[in-house]
């Protein structure tokens, strides 16, 4: 059974490369043109498939479009861009979170599109009528219609428009969080360090207030020689003062 689908794989290959080298330089360079004018959130668009496509839809349309644009078959200047561009379309859709992500964004816009239809409806009183005569089918055969097709490929491109802008403010309110925590770190950290300088410039000095101290208590009471000293109070009436003059001696 797999080698059987392997040959069949290969098959296919060897088919599409024999259909392309007969595609002519225009046809590339239309397709170049498409996919780099595509909306860059929405991956279905690159690779211009619907949103009910499978896993193997996915695969094959990759290989088909990879194989037209190419840089090595594909003369135009911007034909590595597109290749990429549709690498990483691929990409996204065969990680399971990320197309769930978009297939969540594409149920909301056909709410949306549900509710307006209904509103629609309501004043539309012969529409209302059959939709409810076909029991739904004239909402599904809408649905599948070209018109609603544009419809929901509009408003899919608004609402991850929208996903996207609030995920960009969310993140760059966490950036400016994590700023602000990071300056009030270093704020910190420098508040710490100019109290350890202090304190190891206080404790470099200890010494030295040690000794002024010491001094101090060994000659301040007695001051310096040949210092002046203020003259002392000396009372022989209580009712009176006068300052002692100094006394000559011998």
């Amino acid at each position: 059974m797999g080698d059987t689908r392997s040959s069949a794989t290969a098959y296919d290959d060897l088919l599409l490369k024999s259909f392309f080298a007969e595609v002519s330089e225009v046809e590339r360079d239309n397709e170049v043109a498409r996919i780099l004018s595509c909306f860059k959130l929405n991956p279905f668009e690159y690779l211009n498939l619907p949103f009910e496509a499978s896993p193997e839809d996915l695969k094959k349309q990759y290989r088909k479009l990879s194989l037209l644009v190419h840089p090595d078959k594909c003369k135009h200047p911007q034909a590595k861009e597109a290749f990429a561009a549709l690498a990483k379309a691929q990409k996204l859709l065969l990680d399971e979170q990320e197309r769930a992500y978009v297939l969540t964004q594409v149920n909301a816009a056909k709410e949306e599109l549900r509710a307006k239809r209904k509103k629609q409806l309501k004043k539309d009183t012969a529409s209302k009528i059959k939709s409810l005569v076909d029991e739904g089918k004239y909402d599904q055969q809408y649905e599948w219609s070209e018109e609603f097709q544009q419809e929901l490929k509009l408003k899919v491109r608004e609402i991850l428009t929208d996903q996207e802008w609030r995920r960009r403010k969310m993140q760059m309110r966490i950036s400016e969080e994590e700023g602000r925590l990071k300056k009030d770190e270093e704020e910190q950290k420098e508040t710490w360090k100019r109290k350890r300088e202090h304190e190891e410039q206080w404790e470099g000095t200890r010494e030295k207030r040690v000794s002024s101290w010491r001094d101090f208590m060994k000659t301040g009471k007695k001051g310096k020689k040949g210092e002046t000293r203020p003259p002392k109070l000396k009372t022989e009436d209580p009712n009176k003062s006068y300052v002692q003059r100094p006394v000559k001696r011998g």
